[in-house]
């Protein structure tokens, strides 16, 4: 499955750039993610917990992740299993800050998701990809927070909420299943 988003952010590409570059700052913004390892290199172990509707996953796994700072693109490449329900999801995505037109930034982004097993039940009706849309918005929400605050100590206090998963996935049907009548 391709997701592509472009994200706006109300701050300049440098201070979006800095964020972006500490992975286990941004992180702390991926609603479900957690961090276990910093193996070196841009290697990292995590987890990452899923609701979907009655449906829970708990993916493990690692996710390697370049930058290049000249011209504040990165790639992440990661792997995770669902030991219990025996989904399996990959990510392969690019990402790139630029400087929008109103002074702020835009991070372009291009994701290849592939899931297997029970999760990927999910993808065939277009909910991963209304679900993935409101969880890129507490995403954003966060790192916009993140930027704002004052102080190193108050920027590392700021963190996304628990995915809340039923009513994340009855709104994200909702609204695919009023997209469906738009076109």
């Amino acid at each position: 499955m391709k997701i592509t988003e472009t994200i706006t952010v109300d701050r300049d590409p440098d201070s979006v750039w800095v964020l972006f570059e500490d992975v286990p700052e941004l992180a702390r913004c991926l609603p479900g993610a957690e961090l276990t390892e910093d193996k070196g290199g841009g290697v990292y172990a995590g987890k990452l917990v899923t609701k979907l509707g009655p449906m829970t996953a708990s993916f493990e796994g690692e996710a390697t992740v370049t930058t290049d700072a000249s011209t504040k693109t990165g790639s992440v490449d990661g792997k995770g299993t669902d030991k219990s329900g025996g989904s399996v999801g990959q990510v392969k995505m690019q990402y790139a800050v630029k400087a929008s037109e109103s002074g702020g930034s835009v991070v372009d982004v291009d994701a290849d998701v592939v899931l297997s097993g029970a999760a990927a039940q999910f993808g065939r009706t277009g909910l991963i990809k209304e679900m993935s849309k409101r969880l890129i918005r507490e995403f954003v929400e966060c790192v916009e927070a993140k930027l704002a605050a004052e102080t190193v100590e108050e920027a590392a206090a700021v963190e996304v909420g628990d995915v809340k998963g039923i009513s994340l996935f009855f709104s994200s049907a909702w609204q695919w299943f009023k997209g469906l009548f738009r076109k």
